[in-house]
């Protein structure tokens, strides 16, 4: 409750110093494009579908650990490749290290002990953001883990003084585009859970495009000199949530990540269970 009511009291004091409209209403503003009187109306409540969040590259369906509990419902479904050019570029050390990493995903991918993912991975988990939209300043509130993020656009060519699981993001508009420059983020979040790593050198620019009333054009290209052989790109659609009442609710996974965290050490636990490997 405290981290929902920080994000409402954090985006109500936006809409407050900079005259931004509210969203994630049923009676939400359509997104307009953009007029010589100002940018697009990105306000709203949105979500990425699909299997990004697993696997950025895609591929067939797969059993996954929560299958001995779940069956079925655990499986990890198939997904589409959102990669341009179909293949991450890593460098041959990079990518002996990824192997590694999906070797036993489940027991280091950091979103699995809720560690803040990140971006841009904190945009296509499967739960929805709220954008809350003004003059200088974006505020994206994220219903994964109570996470949120500011993007300065008074801040030109600015730097954090320390990296942030967030990063620093620094936003300008090109048109009717959103376009966010994501630095100073820590080396420890991955971009999916197939073992997508990078380093503190990472640095990400988004790009949202509005592309009619309820669907927004989302692009990121990484760059990382340390774990990839050039820049690549991903690009998928958000989806404005129209139901009534949409908003964001609370997903504090902190509890959920415990027993796969700490399992092992709880008195009677099994030491000789298999992990879990070459699931992708």
């Amino acid at each position: 409750m405290k981290a929902k009511l920080l994000a409402c009291t954090v985006a109500s004091l936006l809409v407050a110093l900079t005259g931004c409209g509210q969203g994630g209403q049923s009676s939400a503003p359509a997104v307009q494009p953009s007029t010589p009187a100002g940018p697009p109306d990105l306000n709203g409540v949105w979500q990425a579908l699909g299997s990004a969040h697993w696997n950025l590259e895609g591929g067939h369906a797969i059993k996954g650990p929560a299958t001995a509990v779940l069956g079925a419902l655990g499986g990890i479904p198939a997904g589409h490749n959102y990669v341009e050019g179909g293949e991450i570029p890593y460098t041959d050390d990079a990518a002996g290290k990824r192997a590694e990493y999906r070797a036993e995903w489940n027991q280091w991918d950091p979103a699995v002990k809720c560690h803040i993912p990140g971006i841009p991975r904190q945009t296509y988990l499967p739960l929805p953001f709220h954008i809350v939209q003004g003059d200088n300043k974006v505020f994206i509130g994220y219903e994964w883990g109570s996470n949120s993020r500011i993007i300065h656009l008074d801040r030109p060519g600015t730097r954090a003084e320390l990296p942030s699981w967030m990063g620093y993001s620094v936003g300008r508009w090109e048109g009717n585009t959103l376009v966010v420059e994501v630095t100073d983020q820590m080396p420890d979040t991955w971009l999916d859970a197939t073992g997508t790593h990078h380093s503190e050198a990472l640095k990400v620019t988004e790009r949202y495009t509005p592309m009619g009333d309820n669907h927004i054009d989302y692009e990121a290209t990484i760059e990382d000199p340390n774990v990839f052989t050039r820049p690549w790109t991903i690009k998928m659609p958000l989806y404005r949530r129209v139901e009534d009442n949409a908003r964001v609710l609370e997903y504090k996974c902190v509890p959920f990540g415990e027993d796969a965290v700490y399992g092992h050490l709880r008195r009677g636990a099994n030491r000789n269970e298999p992990t879990v490997k070459n699931l992708f």
